[in-house]
């Protein structure tokens, strides 16, 4: 049941959210200072404590599953979008500092093919 999956998902946030608030709270800082990752690690762990002590139905762990895997490319879509409404803001060094690093990216693409081009597969197919 992918329910379930979207529930432990749900605590894992909530839980993740609360504790990097109070976090910020703590420091002094009035933000959340690491809520994402504290609610990362706590997915981790209770995505792994649920297949190993309950004994959940098949489709119920693919559901965890699922939604464990999608949780990353959810919360790198959302700090994008906070990350540039944010750097619009800002200023344009900020907004050019965003692009000259994805121009830069881009153009690492072929020089990184180039440094793994040549070599034996690791997989130990010998074609």
């Amino acid at each position: 049941m992918i329910v379930y999956g979207v529930a432990l998902l749900a605590f894992c946030t909530l839980l993740g959210g609360y504790l990097g608030d109070m976090l910020g709270i703590a420091i002094g800082v009035q933000a959340n200072v690491g809520g994402v990752g504290i609610a990362m690690m706590f997915l981790i762990i209770m995505s792994n404590i649920s297949s190993k002590k309950f004994h959940l139905s098949p489709m119920s762990e693919s559901g965890i599953k699922f939604w464990s895997a999608m949780y990353i490319p959810i919360i790198v879509a959302m700090a994008a979008k906070q990350n540039m409404v944010v750097a619009l803001s800002s200023g344009w060094m900020a907004v050019v500092a965003g692009v000259l690093a994805v121009v830069v990216g881009f153009l690492m693409v072929p020089v990184l093919s180039k440094i793994g081009n040549g070599k034996k597969p690791l997989t130990g197919d010998k074609s």
